[in-house]
């Protein structure tokens, strides 16, 4: 079946024109981006510099750098600059929570929002075909909270640039960063947001797409638990493995949205 850019490039900039006037829909999202930034900051800056107390003088947050699994090896890093680089390292995990969460909540309230606002009907009366209204959608979902993601990374790498110590910046921004952030991010959030279309092409209400779309954030959650406790060393290796594996999940999800997509029969039910 041929896929037509155009016809994708009109569904998109459809979808981005309806979130930028369902601004709202973005808040949660921005919320979280914030408080992924927030939270390292407050336990390896604000902290320290207000109760007088070193990361370092605790002997169990050198035991973590450590055994952590993310190696820090730079000569020019101190004992606390060791800490906060370790801070930084594992809270980056939160930055994939970001475009999952984004995208699950737009395509979720995408598809099923044009069933109840009966946009849906003229759309599928069109010539675009099934691939090429899943891309658009799912593109639709993704753009905007990926962006918000590399958003809320610039601002996080400022801030260590700015309050942390000296080294610290280097030992974060490494490839494995960029791996974390511009592939694994970005795949996780493809096979959440697959997951909310094929629900959301079965069921009226949102929040149930949403919920199985959700099942994606509870492995993401513990593997930010497990590493920090030194667990599962989440090394460069370990993350392309991660991606290998979310490419497979997303293009066996993607084969079961198309086959089970069945435009005539959504159209009569969803009346």
């Amino acid at each position: 079946m041929r896929v037509s850019g155009v016809r994708i490039r009109a569904l998109l900039l459809k979808e981005l024109a309806e979130l930028r006037r369902n601004r709202v829909a973005l808040l949660p999202v921005v919320i979280l981006s914030l408080f992924s930034v927030g939270l390292p900051l407050l336990i390896a800056v604000a902290v320290p510099a207000f109760t007088g107390s070193l990361l370092s003088e605790d002997p169990e947050f050198l035991r973590l750098v450590h055994r952590g699994g993310i190696p820090i090896d730079l000569p020019s890093l101190t004992n606390e600059g060791a800490v906060q680089a370790f801070v930084f390292q594992q809270f980056l995990m939160l930055q994939l929570l970001i475009p999952a969460t984004g995208a699950m909540a737009f395509a979720g309230y995408s598809l099923i929002g044009e069933k109840q606002g009966r946009t849906l009907e003229p759309l599928l009366a069109t010539p675009i075909t099934t691939p090429e209204l899943l891309i658009g959608k799912g593109l639709g979902a993704l753009l905007p909270s990926f962006g918000i993601m590399i958003g809320a990374t610039l601002l996080y790498i400022i801030c260590i640039a700015i309050f942390a110590h000296h080294g610290v910046l280097s030992a974060v921004v490494n490839k494995r960063s960029a791996l974390l952030v511009l592939a694994l991010g970005p795949l996780a959030a493809l096979v959440a947001l697959q997951i909310t279309v094929l629900v959301s092409s079965r069921v009226n209400d949102p929040r149930t797409a949403q919920q199985f779309g959700a099942l994606l954030i509870l492995p993401l959650t513990g593997l930010f638990v497990m590493q920090f406790n030194g667990l599962v060393p989440l090394t460069t290796g370990v993350i392309l493995v991660l991606i290998a594996g979310l490419i497979v999940i997303w293009l066996a999800l993607v084969a079961a949205g198309v086959a089970l997509f069945e435009r005539e029969t959504i159209l009569t039910r969803w009346k």
